[in-house]
């Protein structure tokens, strides 16, 4: 029996996020309207650390340090200290947009997009990839709203959002650039969009159908197999954890200024537990950071 419950109390306006650390065990989540990051840990303790702006994904490094992927560019962070370090503004041309969604690579690089902030007419953004040498380079173009960047278990195929309703297929390979895209589940032709994303272990793709208030999975073959109603409508962002692997983290949304919806449980974070499917360990920056 699947069971549903929200863990935080406190709603945010734009939940988004979710990073489960498997190696110290503790969830990780943004708000990215207000630029806060938390984190909980097992026994339900949570802590907040403020960002100068607007915050859309991050990468463990290591006990006390991530990487943040802000409206200014992407940073390393100290958990303990609280220094911010700019590693590099890869749009510093581009006022309008901002970055989003990101998740490490199975090679430990951390892959971030961008997104437009007030024209999401065009794609302005990008997909970008920090390199293990530091280098951070450029995989895509014409991005209007970059979201749920994952892979698949072995790490040959990365799927990824660029805001036009499909989620997209391609071959990846760590050390070279993207193959051509593939169309692989067509949201909007199933009357919802797609949000954030992430893999089971089995290599079915669990995904927040914002708007329609569902989490999809969707088989490796781009059919979709059931869905998780949830009790709010704006679903958002979607990863595995718990010390087995076998609990479905959601975040949400209550008012990101473009969605909002006044439901009392909106912009919480909720535990899925009950599913027969388990994830993977996401794996930590591994990578050299730029001074």
């Amino acid at each position: 029996m699947i069971n549903i419950r929200p863990i935080t109390k406190t709603p945010c306006a734009l939940g988004e996020g979710p990073l489960w650390d498997a190696q110290h065990q503790r969830l990780f989540w943004v708000d990215s309207v207000l630029g806060q990051i938390f984190c909980r840990d097992l026994g339900g303790a949570i802590k907040t650390w403020q960002m100068p702006c607007m915050v859309g994904s991050l990468a463990v490094i290591n006990l006390d340090e991530i990487l943040v992927a802000l409206q200014s560019g992407l940073h390393r962070f100290n958990l303990s200290t609280h220094t911010l370090q700019l590693i590099h503004d890869p749009e510093p041309d581009l006022p309008t947009t901002r970055l989003n969604d990101g998740k490490t690579d199975r090679a430990g690089q951390f892959l971030f997009a961008s997104m437009g902030v007030t024209d999401r007419t065009q794609g302005w953004g990008g997909l970008y990839r920090l390199r293990r040498n530091g280098v951070v380079e450029r995989l895509l173009d014409n991005v209007i709203v970059g979201n749920g960047p994952c892979f698949s278990p072995n790490g040959d195929i990365l799927y990824f959002s660029d805001g036009r309703g499909v989620i997209l297929q391609f071959d990846y390979d760590p050390d070279r650039g993207l193959s051509a895209p593939r169309p692989f589940f067509d949201a909007k032709a199933a009357g919802t969009a797609c949000d954030g994303a992430t893999v089971d272990a089995a290599g079915n793709l669990w995904v927040a159908l914002i708007g329609s208030g569902k989490i999809g999975c969707i088989s490796p073959m781009g059919g979709l197999k059931l869905t998780i109603d949830l009790p709010i409508p704006l679903v958002s962002s979607v990863m595995f954890g718990g010390p087995n692997l076998d609990v479905l983290f959601a975040t949400s949304i209550s008012n990101s200024g473009n969605r909002q919806d006044a439901h009392p449980q909106s912009g919480l974070v909720f535990e899925i537990s009950g599913l027969i499917s388990t994830g993977l360990a996401e794996t930590a920056f591994t990578g050299k950071i730029p001074l």
